[in-house]
């Protein structure tokens, strides 16, 4: 299989994801380097959870604003703000997931992708 090679441009990405994550108190973030997953369509998975609908939708927000002052995008496509349990947003080659604790223990995103390299974040408190 061929090793597919991961940018740093989408490793500064990730970091500023991580970063709007962290600034609403986002718990449990994993991020999920898919370079070296077979068929994988995206570099990294990056999956976060909130205590509450209103804690989900802040993450969200905060993710969007971090990329849009730092490198300008904006989500090519995002969703689950009508109940905010599992709140995607599309960045092309990054995909955040921002779950509800319930919906992320339900879905189980990591064993579904778990031959990717994962690296869990401290939660900072």
């Amino acid at each position: 299989m061929a090793k597919k090679k991961i940018n740093s441009t989408s490793a500064m990405f990730a970091d500023i994801i991580v970063k709007g994550i962290q600034e609403k108190k986002g718990k449990s973030i994993t991020v999920m380097n898919l370079a070296n997953v077979q068929n994988s369509m995206f570099d990294y998975f990056i999956i976060c959870e909130g205590n509450s609908r209103t804690q989900t939708e802040a993450i969200a927000d905060s993710v969007q604003e971090e990329v849009r002052k730092a490198i300008g995008v904006t989500p090519r496509f995002k969703e689950g703000f009508i109940n905010s349990e599992w709140i995607l947003l599309d960045y092309f080659d990054i995909v955040v997931h921002i779950f509800q604790k319930e919906a992320r223990s339900f879905y189980q995103l990591e064993k579904l992708w778990s031959d990717a390299d994962i690296k869990i974040i401290e939660d900072i408190d």
